[in-house]
């Protein structure tokens, strides 16, 4: 049984340059992804710092910096991979998503309505940690505000 590897060895090879090709890309892309995450962890302290001069609520300083920061990252995300894969552009990521993004939508509205409902809380504050609360034959008093939970 003869075996011609060369198809095989031809097949490496090519795979071994494209790959030492987009290496320097890739490590451009990382280094741009880099300086962007400590971007990002530098708005989230700076944010919290702010709060805690301001005498603000710490869980909407939080609540503020994970925001600031997960925004951040996400651009970040985008400049980076335009860096590192040059015909990648941030319009074939919102047409590859197309209806998915639609349907991933739907499904997360709970999720989006919960959070935005979290923060509203922590703006306005209606009600703050120990106050205490009756709803119908519910009554309890506030422990923990979040983004996302009332604890009672």
């Amino acid at each position: 049984m003869n075996i011609d590897l060369s198809v095989v060895i031809r097949t490496t090879e090519a795979l071994i340059t494209g790959f030492l090709g987009i290496l320097p890309r890739l490590a451009v892309g990382l280094l741009v992804f880099g300086i962007f995450y400590l971007l990002a962890r530098t708005v989230r302290s700076g944010v919290r710092q702010y709060a805690l001069r301001r005498g603000g609520d710490r869980a909407l300083e939080l609540a503020i910096g994970r925001l600031a920061q997960s925004a951040i990252l996400l651009l970040g995300l985008l400049f980076a991979a335009v860096a590192a894969f040059p015909s990648f552009t941030p319009a074939d990521l919102v047409s590859t998503l197309g209806l998915g993004g639609v349907a991933i939508g739907f499904a997360f509205k709970d999720i989006f309505q919960n959070f935005l409902a979290g923060i509203l809380i922590l703006v306005t504050r209606p009600y703050r940690v120990g106050d205490q609360i009756v709803y119908k034959e519910y009554e309890g008093a506030v422990e923990d505000i979040q983004t996302r939970a009332t604890y009672i």
